[in-house]
């Protein structure tokens, strides 16, 4: 079953005001503070020839930030920044527009779209010089103005689809 995106946002802030229900009481956030903290991370998830994309996720994040996919499968900011790097390298024209922010307490939920032409093979999708769009949803746990926690949904499938069609 598809969603629309107001779907899906409504799902993702139900997620948050859920999770903000759960846990101590959290600063709240302006969108305009979260804007400003999220700001270098999706700068750096947008390609650029010279840009230090692990400066900018540095900037944007606390040393102990994680970021957690399906399955709460979650790496460190360490291993966040290489894998920044090599989607980079694999798309190099990648951009990821913010399409929308909302904001629960500490939490700044983000809709999300990403476009690129992959250089080379891609989700083991032969290279055929095909681009894709696809929608994210974000959710960020900010702390003094720094992303501790992210959990993030792509639609991956959607994009080797688009790849792989005649």
């Amino acid at each position: 079953m598809r969603h629309s995106a107001p779907t899906a946002m409504r799902a993702a802030v139900g997620i948050a005001m859920g999770l903000a229900a759960a846990g101590v009481q959290a600063q709240n956030l302006t969108v305009e503070q979260a804007r400003a903290a999220i700001a270098p991370f999706y700068d750096a998830l947008n390609a650029a020839p010279g840009k230090d994309a692990a400066a900018l996720v540095a900037q944007a994040t606390a040393p102990d930030f994680v970021s957690c996919g399906g399955n709460d499968a979650c790496s460190p900011r360490d291993k966040v920044m290489g894998n920044i790097a090599g989607f980079g390298k694999a798309v190099p024209d990648l951009k990821w527009e913010i399409k929308e922010v909302l904001v629960s307490g500490d939490r700044a939920i983000v809709r999300g779209e990403a476009t690129g032409t992959p250089a080379g093979p891609f989700m083991g999708v032969p290279h055929g010089g095909k681009g894709f769009r696809i929608m994210s949803i974000d959710i960020h746990t900010i702390r003094d103005g720094k992303m501790v926690r992210a959990y993030h949904v792509e639609d991956w499938m959607g994009a080797a689809r688009q790849l792989a069609a005649n």
